[in-house]
């Protein structure tokens, strides 16, 4: 599909993505408490599960049909595969090597705003520190979904920490933030960010509140600036989303919060693709994120510099396919 499925962003760049569903520039975040008894400390959102859920509002009802109507669209076509690419989706080394340069040392929307057909060239920034998933949900959450996403979150960052052999897990204590949210949780996810970002951009925060129904989820890093051990994200899911939209917006934004940062027309099988074809992780997403936490690629490096070891590193991990 022609349209914007995703919007990635990295301190200061935004990177639009694809199926369903970024802002990198170059910002450095720093990191950031009578005899009347004392106030009792305000629950976040996602603490406070015997709040009254309220009903929805008719913005975020019309979202929530909206999707509903597009993966149902989207499915009849064939499309948001979960088989992870078969005999019809082919690929060797040099296919797995330029895409792995399109995705990994490009960002889109480099410039940090929502206009399609940007793209700089970006020095190779995964994370260096371990990566720890926390899941915050808004109060329109329903219990049921919040359990469901915790679990499908706690499963999918067991699957990236094997494929990369990376410390990636689920950690009440997070540096990877994960928002679940609706359009209804405006304040939640002012105070959650508040909390867990202090020092991430109010400007950003206003695009977050303000985002147009065709970019579904994103994310933002501070990877390509942060020293080693502060990297942080932060990933907005729309809550709206029916179950498969929801699950692939985890997986990739997921993913591209690791540094895999851009999408390629090209790339295939792949959840890095504008064309809605996958919904979830491929077997040759897999091996990109094999060669994004392979020791001969080292943060910071050009892609000048890369090119012939990520040739190398491709040719073996295609050799017997």
């Amino acid at each position: 599909m022609a349209r914007t499925r995703r919007l990635f962003t990295q301190t200061g760049a935004a990177l639009f993505g694809l199926s369903l569903l970024p802002l990198l520039a170059g910002c450095d975040f720093a990191e950031r408490t009578g005899l009347k008894p004392a106030a009792r400390p305000a629950l976040s959102a996602d603490q406070d599960s015997s709040a009254q859920q309220a009903a929805p509002s008719g913005t975020s009802r019309a979202l929530a049909a909206y999707y509903q109507k597009l993966e149902t669209r989207l499915l009849a076509q064939g499309l948001l595969r979960r088989d992870g690419g078969g005999p019809d989706t082919a690929f060797d080394a040099r296919n797995l090597a330029d895409n792995f340069a399109a995705i990994a040392f490009y960002d889109e929307h480099s410039t940090g705003t929502f206009l399609k057909g940007t793209q700089a060239l970006s020095r190779f920034h995964p994370w260096r520190g371990p990566v720890r998933f926390e899941a915050h949900f808004g109060p329109s959450v329903p219990a049921a979904t919040r359990t469901a996403d915790r679990a499908t979150i706690k499963s999918y960052a067991a699957r990236l920490a094997r494929v990369t052999a990376h410390p990636v897990s689920m950690a009440p204590d997070g540096n990877f933030h994960i928002l679940v949210m609706s359009a209804d949780d405006g304040p939640a996810l002012r105070d959650t960010i508040a909390r867990v970002w202090p020092e991430f951009p109010q400007a950003r925060i206003e695009r977050l509140l303000a985002l147009p129904r065709d970019i579904y989820c994103l994310v933002h890093t501070n990877t390509p600036s942060a020293p080693q051990g502060h990297e942080r994200a932060i990933a907005l899911i729309r809550a709206e989303h029916p179950p498969l939209m929801r699950l692939s917006c985890l997986h990739e934004e997921l993913a591209q919060g690791l540094g895999l940062s851009n999408d390629s027309p090209l790339a295939r099988p792949s959840i890095f693709n504008d064309d809605e074809e996958f919904a979830t992780l491929t077997s040759h997403d897999e091996l990109l994120l094999k060669m994004l936490y392979d020791p001969r690629l080292r943060s910071g490096m050009s892609l000048t510099e890369a090119r012939p070891v990520i040739t190398d590193i491709a040719a073996g991990l295609t050799s017997n396919r």
